[in-house]
């Protein structure tokens, strides 16, 4: 790096209109073409001088807007100056008091409709780029950090178990070690994480990311149990009354998927986007060496525009498809799915085809997906979400030859746990009804992420795992 690139601590001292003057920084990241082959991760990660010019953008507002955006309350202005400053390490403690997962929400929180979009630099220019740092700060903290030091805390005697070792989880447990609590996680697959590591590929979020921040809930004395399915190997009535534990968070998720209820949907060769990114993130199927079975398509049909949408067609990319193809029935600047995502399936060479719904899923004499029958839409009137709803163009049809399809238009409640306990009050769709303490309708059971709220966002699910281990704190208390 030349000479005049590099950022000494005391150029921090700038004036608002110098701050200003910075540009928003570029993010590195791995050509469009070569990474679509493999499953390393996309973005590098900022240097260190980028990082440090990046946080000198921040006018380190006296009413900060941007924590306001935060679900789990970071302390942005705090760790940004800190930054700035070139002090990483502290960055990243002042971080970890308010988000036990950093290195996780650095790279997949959708900061841009959060934090960023509070930011008062939006009103005239590109706001500070606050994932991206969150990001550098905890990277420079696995690197330059054996593990996290843990304060010791005096045990309160009280036993909490937390069913799901999700981000919501994954959260309250972490709150509620710090706060001298005895916890248990209860996890239905072999492996912690949740969606972090069965739905969220490897060139998003690396499950070495992963692991590290279980190991650190670990370091804070957290016990987790895999291979339990609460509802079927144990039941909520058995953990409190039996295992003799005071307060229950659950946070299981909403991992049945939906369906479009067309003809063919059950051909060979249909999958969802849960059972696709399942078998490929956390049963290993990307890995050249894996015996895991998964249909590797060559013309690969995606139908749904949200972030599993754009994982699930940039997996079928990356697994060896010709041409990979998002079918959305609304126009591209109606896709849930986060504009950076969407920006890098363009970079890798997915088509997409907008303003189209599939009707019928063709089959061959064996059974297996051929093509698939679609029509043409248009926007009419807004619906209830206040987007335009997409109405059928009459006389439209066209079909798209595919030997795969991935359906990822939503999840809804997992009923395995619900069904075992009927005294759970339920929402007509099947989700957990909770007051706005998170406490359900059982006394000291807890809900929340997406088994209350449905699919949402991690930092969402986090943001509910704080709130409840506060609350199950007070409850432990006799406050609530």
């Amino acid at each position: 790096m030349p000479e005049s690139e590099i950022i000494q601590p005391q150029d921090n001292n700038l004036k608002p209109k110098e701050r200003m003057a910075i540009p928003r920084q570029e993010m590195p990241q791995r050509d469009g073409m070569e990474r679509a082959k493999d499953f390393v991760e996309v973005n590098l990660g900022l240097p260190e001088h980028i990082a440090i010019k990046e946080a000198r953008r921040c006018l380190q507002c006296k009413k900060a807007k941007c924590i306001e955006g935060c679900p789990v309350g970071i302390d942005i202005p705090g760790f940004i100056n800190l930054i700035a400053e070139g002090d990483f390490l502290a960055a990243a403690d002042l971080i970890r008091r308010d988000n036990n997962l950093p290195a996780v929400t650095g790279r997949v929180c959708p900061q841009e409709t959060q934090c960023e979009i509070k930011c008062v630099r939006c009103k005239t220019d590109a706001p500070v780029a606050v994932g991206w740092l969150e990001r550098f700060v905890s990277d420079y903290e696995m690197q330059h950090r054996n593990g996290q030091s843990q304060k010791t805390v005096e045990k309160t005697g009280k036993k909490v178990a937390c069913i799901g070792a999700g981000p919501a989880g994954i959260t309250c447990a972490g709150e509620l070690a710090k706060m001298g609590h005895d916890v248990t996680i209860f996890e239905a697959f072999h492996k912690p994480g949740g969606v972090l590591v069965y739905g969220i590929p490897e060139f998003r979020l690396p499950n070495e990311i992963v692991d590290l921040e279980i190991k650190n809930l670990k370091a804070l004395g957290v016990t987790i149990e895999t291979n339990v399915i609460v509802g079927r190997t144990v039941t909520l009535d058995q953990l409190r009354n039996e295992e003799g534990f005071d307060s229950i968070f659950i946070a299981n998720g909403a991992g049945l998927p939906s369906f479009m209820r067309v003809p063919g949907e059950n051909l060979k060769g249909v999958y969802s986007a849960n059972e696709y990114l399942t078998r490929s993130n956390l049963m290993g199927a990307y890995r050249p060496d894996s015996d895991t079975p998964i249909i590797r398509g060559n013309k690969v049909c995606v139908i749904g525009g949200g972030n599993t949408a754009m994982d699930a067609v940039r997996t079928s990319k990356r697994l060896g498809a010709e041409v990979s193809t998002i079918v959305y029935r609304r126009a591209l600047e109606q896709m849930p799915a986060r504009v950076e995502e969407i920006h890098h399936a363009e970079e890798e060479g997915i088509i997409f085809e907008m303003l189209t719904a599939p009707t019928e899923i063709l089959g061959d004499d064996q059974g297996w997906v051929k093509a698939m029958k679609c029509i043409r839409m248009e926007l009419g009137e807004p619906d209830e979400s206040g987007r335009r709803r997409p109405v059928p163009i009459q006389g439209s049809e066209f079909i798209i030859d595919c030997d795969l399809v991935i359906v990822a238009i939503g999840i809804n409640a997992n009923p395995l746990l619900t069904q075992a306990t009927p005294d759970l009050n339920l929402n007509k769709w099947g989700y957990i009804e909770a007051d706005e303490n998170l406490m359900t309708s059982i006394p000291g059971v807890f809900a929340g992420g997406d088994i209350v709220r449905g699919a949402a966002t991690v930092i969402l699910a986090m943001g509910d795992g704080k709130l409840a281990a506060r609350n199950i704190d007070k409850y432990l208390k006799n406050k609530i």
